[in-house]
């Protein structure tokens, strides 16, 4: 079992920063692909950014390339996401997932992600 709680939401101006925090419980932390997803009003739940295991590939989705890093520390249980340069776009519901797996790349999907935070909101004003 695994229990995910994010942090770190806001409001932010187009332009700032946010770090989200994903503090996990549980054990065997290492063995669990990790993933960021959001939901904006009125749209369908979309993947952000993924991390593999050990935290050598990530993977993100086109339009958060080059501003967002997903990053983990597998001895705190963590995983994070940096959020900069950020847009009116992004505001969303931020939910962090986690999907356990003997394979070492970063693939996760709404489909086969085994377990799910509770989500943060982010705001990104213009």
């Amino acid at each position: 079992q695994l229990q995910l709680v994010e942090s770190g939401g806001g409001l932010v101006q187009a332009g700032g920063s946010l770090r989200l925090s994903c503090a996990a419980s549980g054990h065997s932390f290492f063995y669990y692909t990790m993933g960021w997803f959001r939901q904006a009003p009125g749209k369908e739940r979309e993947f952000v950014a993924s991390i593999s295991r050990g935290g050598s590939t990530t993977n993100y989705e086109d339009p958060v390339k080059g501003r967002f890093i997903i990053s983990r520390d597998n001895d705190k249980k963590t995983v994070y996401l940096q959020m900069n340069s950020q847009k009116p776009e992004d505001t969303a519901l931020y939910y962090c997932a986690a999907r356990r797996t003997i394979s070492s790349d970063s693939n996760i999907s709404q489909e086969n992600a085994g377990y799910w935070g509770q989500g943060t909101q982010v705001t990104v004003s213009s």
